[in-house]
């Protein structure tokens, strides 16, 4: 009999579809021919759980079980120590169980970890080329070769920026730069050593100038060119051609003007990392939320004074030298009134919970992180980011959020200046809440805070805010729901809290009820009775309601006849899926993934904002062509 708590746990489950993290397999008596697909793609993205047992069609999820456990998992486990099945077993004995329901149903939860750099790419049989996929909101997909090649790239002992370069020499190298850097280097140790070397003899020391002893072959290095070199030299062919470097500012809110300021090669300087980072911190340095400008060294150098400037400071530095450089899109600064934004190319080389633990320093290019050491900047230890988090912590400005996103692979570092726990949004919920609030804990309070600034909280919301894990989050959650303190709106990974009836609206809050929308999750029962979900209306004009009634008043439609309903809804004029969901009576997951997404790609449906797919306020709008006239 499987523990009581895992029992709920599972229950819980069940009322959430299939997502990033998440899949559900029906395989009563036999493993399933994808389920090495799955374990693969979950491997080579941040995790996931398999449950074998469970089936899923639409938004019809039941608990069948399987057959034989006993058998499926002899079966799980000759194939997946089988080299020619799958190329790494990442899971022991703890991270696969079988569940009993109250009915006597057996499930099998395979919680598969996150694959460590040295182990990915994770694919299926013997081609890693034709073998390895990964996982996003659609599903598994099968990788690219370019993504595979990236994989390998990180996983080698020798990092990507201690390759030489072949036919680079000193003469790629901006003089003023290295001159600079020294200057830079004694303001901090004076006598060091490697002062007293040549410019050649500086760059063997730093990890810019290396020599193969195998061949005798000796040159300039990756890390050389990128952080001393000439923009003409570093994009060329032969390098990095699609090194790129942006800061920008938006200090305004006038739409008309796409930013204040901007630092991109143009020309003017030599758009290496060292200048960059010298012409960016300045700039970081002082604007609206920083109240301490830099002090001056006696070089005459800039140098941080507060933990606020610190943590600026090791956030640039991290950007550019945990960057895949080769990657897609280069590194790019985005600065607000009120927040930083740090974006660089590449995927995270630790999982995300072991890089908020910090102690585990896993860097693409070390010689450019010995390179930044030698300045004071860019620490080894692997606690750049709980640093930032502890800087940011001291001010009462909400937490650090690190996100991670594939095509692109990309790793976004957002730092908020806004409070919090701002005093005003405490009154305001003390006065609408009453006595009760002063029961909550310090991390229920956080939720509701986040809830009221944002106007919803989400499970990955709190997993960047706080130091838990996300199951504690969970059950966190949905105590603060039972006590009718927040109200879910949607059902898996894209559920969003709102304030919940709890807290009576006043003249100027935020009322839980703005959104116009109030979906009820359905409750899971273990006797395998199919989740049916029961939104109301919003208040949208009649014509609607008529078009979506076909769909909703049915708990069976047809795909085509899913996508024309959608068309005629969005038809010359903007609708979220919220909106879609409760009109058509669905999850909104499922129209997400099984018909949105597939209309949109298909050039059938647009985004009201193309460039932020993640939008709080992302809606679709028919795109009027032959095919959706025809439609």
């Amino acid at each position: 009999m499987s523990d009581p708590g895992k029992q709920l746990e599972l229950f819980d489950v069940l009322g959430a579809q299939e997502g990033f993290d998440l899949e559900f397999k029906r395989s009563r008596d036999h493993l399933p021919g994808d389920l090495w697909e799955t374990y693969c793609a979950f491997a080579n993205s941040d995790g996931g759980t398999i449950y074998l047992g469970i089936s899923e069609q639409g938004e019809d999820i039941r608990a069948l079980g399987v057959t034989d456990p006993d058998r499926l998992l002899r079966d799980f486990w000759s194939a997946v120590n089988n080299r020619g099945k799958v190329s790494h077993c990442l899971v022991t004995n703890k991270d696969v169980e079988v569940l009993r329901l109250d009915d006597g149903a057996q499930v099998i939860a395979i919680k598969v970890p996150r694959a460590g750099r040295r182990e990915r790419p994770v694919y299926v049989g013997q081609d890693p080329f034709n073998g390895t996929f990964r996982r996003n909101h659609e599903g598994d997909y099968r990788c690219t070769r370019q993504e595979v090649e990236r994989m390998f790239a990180d996983r080698s002992e020798e990092p990507a920026d201690h390759r030489i370069l072949k036919g680079f020499g000193m003469a790629d190298l901006d003089q003023l730069s290295l001159k600079q850097y020294r200057n830079r280097f004694a303001s901090r140790i004076l006598d060091h050593a490697w002062l007293a070397e040549d410019d050649k003899g500086l760059l063997r020391k730093l990890g810019g100038w290396s020599l193969d002893r195998s061949t005798g072959a000796e040159g300039l290095t990756v890390a050389g060119l990128l952080m001393f070199g000439k923009h003409e030299a570093i994009t060329d062919k032969d390098a990095v051609p699609g090194f790129h470097l942006d800061y920008r500012e938006h200090l305004t809110d006038d739409p008309n003007i796409r930013w204040t300021d901007r630092l991109t090669y143009d020309g003017t300087w030599e758009a290496n990392l060292f200048q960059f980072y010298q012409r960016v911190i300045a700039k970081l340095g002082t604007g609206p939320g920083i109240k301490v400008p830099f002090d001056l060294d006696p070089e005459g150098y800039r140098k941080p004074v507060t933990p606020v400037h610190e943590a600026l400071q090791e956030a640039l530095v991290n950007a550019l030298i945990h960057a895949d450089h080769f990657g897609q899109g280069g590194v790019v600064i985005d600065r607000w009134t009120d927040r930083f934004e740090f974006s660089n190319p590449g995927t995270l080389l630790v999982s995300h919970e072991q890089l908020l633990q910090g102690g585990i320093s896993e860097c693409r290019n070390k010689a450019l992180q010995r390179m930044f050491q030698m300045l004071g900047v860019g620490d080894k230890a692997g606690s750049g980011i709980d640093k930032i988090k502890k800087s940011w912590s001291a001010q009462r400005w909400a937490s650090p959020r690190l996100k991670e996103t594939l095509r692109p692979d990309r790793v976004q570092l957002v730092l908020s200046m806004v409070s919090m726990l701002p005093e005003e949004v405490l009154t305001d919920l003390r006065e609408r809440c009453g006595p009760a609030f002063e029961d909550l804990g310090g991390d229920e309070v956080q939720a509701l805070v986040q809830a009221h600034l944002e106007e919803d909280v989400t499970n990955q919301d709190l997993q960047d805010m706080l130091s838990l894990h996300r199951t504690d989050i969970t059950k966190l959650l949905k105590g603060l729901v039972r006590k009718s303190l927040l109200r879910p709106i949607g059902i898996g990974r894209g559920t969003r809290y709102v304030l919940g009836p709890a807290f009576t609206p006043t003249k100027g809050g935020i009322s839980p009820t703005k959104r116009g929308i109030s979906p009820t999750k359905a409750a899971i029962s273990p006797t395998k009775a199919p989740i049916s979900p029961t939104k109301e209306i919003p208040d949208l004009p009649i014509d609607l309601r008529l078009i979506a009634e076909s769909i909703r008043s049915t708990k069976r439609a047809g795909r085509e006849q899913m996508e024309d309903a959608i068309l005629a809804l969005c038809q010359g004029r903007f609708l979220s899926l919220d909106d879609l969901a409760a009109l058509l009576g669905r999850q909104q997951e499922g129209i997400r993934d099984k018909y949105v997404s597939p209309l949109t790609k298909q050039g059938l449906l647009e985004r009201r904002y193309p460039d932020k797919p993640n939008h709080r306020d992302q809606a679709y709008r028919t795109v009027m062509n032959e095919a959706t006239k025809q439609a």
